[in-house]
């Protein structure tokens, strides 16, 4: 099973608030089998410690290491916000990366997200596309040629 899949992607979406779209993300990760329910708090008292915004209108919240027993399988979640929120004063965020890892897989997908952040085209069409297909290219991570 892939570590981002269509069923953990959610695009044109709107959430009230911060801790409104860590909770969609996170749900994403719980309605898919990555995490337990409870992985959820985790993530919204990572953000409470230290902001998971990345800049670029870009956040990957996580959850804390007390929450690696609620973990399932890795996974990654995609909350693309439409009006988008603010994070942190005077900062919004238009696209919220959830994470559940319980080792190093999800680190290709963090680099080529890295990689997407840096690009203004591809960062653009991220933060704008309909279809989840556009995230899957961009963000998944790439399998080597033998």
């Amino acid at each position: 099973m892939p570590i981002l899949s269509k069923d953990r992607i959610s695009l044109q979406a709107t959430a009230t608030d911060k801790t409104d779209a860590i909770r969609k993300a996170g749900d994403l990760l719980v309605t898919s089998g990555c995490v337990l329910p409870e992985y959820v708090e985790g993530m919204l008292a990572r953000e409470q410690s230290m902001s998971t915004s990345l800049g670029n209108g870009i956040a990957i919240p996580h959850g804390i290491l007390e929450n690696r027993e609620h973990i399932l399988k890795t996974g990654i979640s995609v909350l693309q916000l439409k009006d988008g929120v603010e994070w942190d004063e005077g900062e919004k965020v238009f696209m919220v990366i959830g994470i559940a890892a319980s080792s190093d897989e999800h680190v290709g997908v963090l680099s080529n997200l890295a990689d997407a952040v840096d690009n203004e085209e591809t960062l653009a069409e991220l933060l704008k596309t309909t279809d989840p297909d556009v995230v899957v290219k961009h963000l998944e991570e790439k399998q080597s040629s033998q």
